[in-house]
Order: C-alpha cells, then sequence, then structure tokens
C-alpha cells in the first residue's frame, strides 16, 4: 500500500509499506511532525494482496489499485483507515 499528501494538483509519496498476513500494517504510517493536518490517499494494492493470499483471481483482476482520499482535521486524533476487501466489492471507514 502507498501513502500519499495531496495539495491541490501535487502529489507526494509519503510511504511504501506491505500488509503481513492479515492484511494489517505494522505500527502508524505517520507520526510525531510527519502528521499533519491536510488531504491524503491510500493507495491499496488489492490485486497484489489477493495475489499473495493464493485465492482465484481472474486476470486482470476486477479490483486492482483501490484509492481511498480522506482528509485529516485534526493531527492530534487518531486515524484508522481499514479497508475491507472482497473481489468484487470493498469497504472502508474511520476506525477507532
Amino acid at each position: 500500500m502507498e501513502l500519499w499528501r495531496l495539495d491541490g494538483a501535487a502529489a507526494e509519496r509519503l510511504k511504501t509499506v506491505v500488509t503481513n498476513d492479515d492484511g494489517r500494517v505494522e505500527g502508524a504510517l505517520l507520526e510525531g511532525e510527519a502528521f499533519a493536518a491536510g488531504t491524503y490517499e491510500l493507495r491499496f494494492m488489492a490485486g497484489d494482496y489477493r495475489r499473495r493470499a493464493g485465492g482465484p483471481l481472474p486476470e486482470p483482476p476486477f479490483l486492482d489499485v483501490v484509492p481511498v482520499r480522506f482528509g485529516v482535521a485534526d493531527p492530534q486524533g487518531h486515524y484508522h483507515v481499514p479497508l475491507l476487501l472482497s473481489a468484487y466489492g470493498y469497504s472502508t471507514y474511520r476506525g477507532s
């Protein structure tokens, strides 16, 4: 998965990580001064994840890269952005 900071038409990739076998990231993606108010985008590499999981997957996969754009208004808050994924759909929310 990739984390991007967006500023108008400009986009800066901040981090690229590989999830564990449960599809989770170890630790926070941004902390301290690096975690500022603004607009961000997580790009979930859903096709790569499902290939690693070994289940049946059409080529090309129906869902390959899933972008989730979100705003951080309070950098002191907790932002957890899970992606619940199936072969043909997904959902996301601000978790606790």
